[in-house]
């Protein structure tokens, strides 16, 4: 496998440029804590996203903590207001992990990632990068972790792996954020026109038709399999129960979560 390329500093006029105006407004920042805090406190607007070269308290899901060494993850938080059902709002995390792992594999030439519920992307059960998702005002933030050209040392856990461990392919994190954000308003788009984007999102699950450990909020676990993802997000297991929030581990994986 070839070297890591060199990760070029985040740039916000090249990212404007390239993206010629439109839905999204990106700011760079070199280190914040978190850009899902700052987004928060920023009175944001829709199409607002920052992005930092480095978090010093990032976090997931779950208030877990989210780290990557300067430069060699992609880290951005952005708002929307989707205009869709309150009810459907749910599926927003599923919509943007699907869109996010088809650029990836799309710009990685590969069909390597796919989209472990509720809010991970992987390779080969790998966590490669991390959604976050949270109602705020009228709309959501949304903040996004992805490992880019994270080297094994620079790892923070044992199953977590990145773009460049996976595929050998050294992406230009300015680049890849822009075909991020083009792939992703055209999802929305669809997605407030009627679309239903959850047969896009079954296509690239690799929970469903899996034997899976569901850790519910409060420590009760069920085990069983996953049957499918309707349009609110939640997921269906074979013993009729449909989970809207819990942590999966896939039974049948050799890594530990």
């Amino acid at each position: 496998m070839s070297q890591p390329v060199k990760q070029e500093l985040l740039n916000a006029n090249a990212i404007a440029g390239a993206l010629g105006g439109g839905y999204w407004r990106v700011s760079v920042i070199d280190e914040i804590d978190s850009t899902q805090n700052y987004l928060r406190i920023s009175n944001p607007k829709p199409g607002d996203l920052i992005t930092a070269e480095y978090q010093s308290a990032g976090r997931g899901r779950l208030d877990r903590t989210f780290t990557a060494a300067k430069s060699s993850a992609l880290l951005f938080s952005f708002y929307v207001e989707p205009k869709i059902s309150i009810s459907d709002l749910g599926f927003l995390s599923l919509l943007v992990g699907a869109s996010v792992t088809n650029t990836l594999n799309k710009m990685t030439k590969s069909e390597s990632f796919k989209c472990k519920w509720p809010n991970d992307i992987v390779s080969r059960d790998r966590k490669i990068a991390g959604l976050l998702s949270e109602k705020f005002g009228a709309g959501v933030i949304v903040g996004v972790g992805i490992n880019v050209s994270t080297s094994e040392e620079q790892l923070p856990v044992s199953h977590a792996s990145s773009i460049f461990l996976e595929t050998g392919t050294g992406l230009d994190r300015n680049l890849l954020l822009v075909q991020i954000l083009k792939d992703l308003e055209s999802a929305l788009k669809d997605w407030e026109s009627g679309a239903d984007l959850t047969s896009d999102y079954r296509k690239l699950s690799s929970t469903l038709g899996r034997e899976v450990r569901v850790e519910l909020p409060g420590g009760a676990i069920v085990e069983a399999k996953a049957r499918d993802i309707d349009s609110t997000g939640a997921l269906h297991l074979d013993n009729g129960q449909i989970i809207t929030v819990g942590d999966v581990i896939h039974l049948d994986s050799k890594l530990s979560e």
